[in-house]
């Protein structure tokens, strides 16, 4: 498996196209102020050991050069040891509602801030269990496949927000049958999908999914987040959002749909007011779960590839360093760089 161990050096990547059209710049003018001396194909005939195209190889030599060097600052890493552990426990896919009426402020910081604290509460609580994460509005689509590193499900977790569906809606029971095909092929483990949301299913269906993914041996908790009394929804600059009518919409929490949808996926529904209670409920639920041994495949050693990468960053550069930016007059008669 190949991996970068500081792949946030990656981002300066985006140097290389800024400094692409710098160049390009640089060579318009360039040829604006060759112009002023009279005709192109007359100041070439006068400057014969002028090279058109050596200038432009160094340029893309020291690029490339440039481009491995931060390559080689990430750290490229080649896995080499593959370990195969045996863990007890159960698998777990999470279904966050990022529609935006999870926005809504009627818990501190927010409905979904609340909800992500509460997922990072529960992955802390995980030993060796397997944890996935699908988020879902108006559609659905799995954030982190079902694993058992939790350091990525919480990268993961962070980077959730509403603007990663752009339909809105609520289709819980998309959200539920995707997570029903999500799990692995092994028997005898308990599976547990736990969908947070506030309750606002406009797509329906979700009832039915649940009794679905029951049958097939998965039970569904859902954890309530907000007020039943209900709160506006923040668009920005103070303002909220508001309806055809101008009216400002209230979005409140539908505990009776959440208790029905756990009902029927044989699980439990859960209130999110506090959220160490609300962990302690749902790890009661989840303790009573088989567990079972679940195999997971990693890599555990890693042996760093940079220095293979400076050796060809070294080797580029003296490559630059022997191509001169004029024709050589011993090696007039030959043209490496010609059309």
């Amino acid at each position: 498996m190949f991996r970068f161990e500081s792949p946030i050096y990656l981002y300066l990547l985006a140097v290389i196209p800024l400094l692409m059209a710098i160049r390009w710049l640089m060579m318009r003018q360039q040829k604006k102020r060759l112009r002023k001396f009279g005709d192109p194909e007359l100041v070439r005939q006068l400057m014969p050991n002028v090279s058109r195209f050596r200038p432009m190889v160094k340029f893309y030599l020291l690029l490339a050069a440039l481009a491995l060097f931060i390559v080689m600052l990430a750290r490229p890493q080649l896995g080499t040891k593959i370990s195969h552990e045996k863990r007890t426990g159960i698998e777990t896919i999470i279904c966050m509602d990022i529609s935006n009426s999870m926005l809504a402020e009627d818990v501190t910081p927010s409905r979904l801030d609340r909800a992500k604290m509460m997922v990072e509460n529960l992955v802390d609580h995980f030993t060796n269990d397997k944890i996935g994460l699908i988020v879902f509005a108006g559609d659905a689509f799995v954030q982190l496949p079902i694993t058992s590193d939790y350091v990525s499900a919480k990268m993961f977790l962070s980077n959730i927000d509403p603007s990663m569906i752009p339909t809105q809606g609520t289709d819980i029971a998309g959200a539920i049958t995707m997570a029903s095909h999500s799990f692995t092929q092994q028997e005898g483990v308990g599976k547990a999908i736990i969908v947070i949301t506030d309750g606002e299913d406009h797509e329906g269906g979700a009832m039915e999914a649940a009794k679905a993914a029951k049958d097939r041996g998965m039970n569904t908790y859902v954890l309530g987040v907000g007020s039943p009394d209900g709160a506006p929804i923040p668009v920005g600059n103070g303002d909220y959002l508001k309806d055809n009518m101008g009216q400002t919409v209230m979005t409140g929490l539908n505990e009776e749909m959440c208790r029905q949808l756990a009902d029927a996926g044989s699980g439990a529904y859960i209130h999110v007011d506090n959220n160490s209670r609300a962990q302690e409920q749902l790890d009661k639920e989840l303790d009573k779960l088989a567990k079972k041994e679940i195999s997971s495949t990693i890599y555990s050693d890693y042996d760093e590839q940079f220095q293979a990468v400076g050796i060809i960053i070294l080797l580029l550069l003296i490559l630059e360093v022997c191509i001169l930016e004029i024709k050589n007059p011993r090696l007039k008669n030959v043209s490496l760089f010609k059309r």
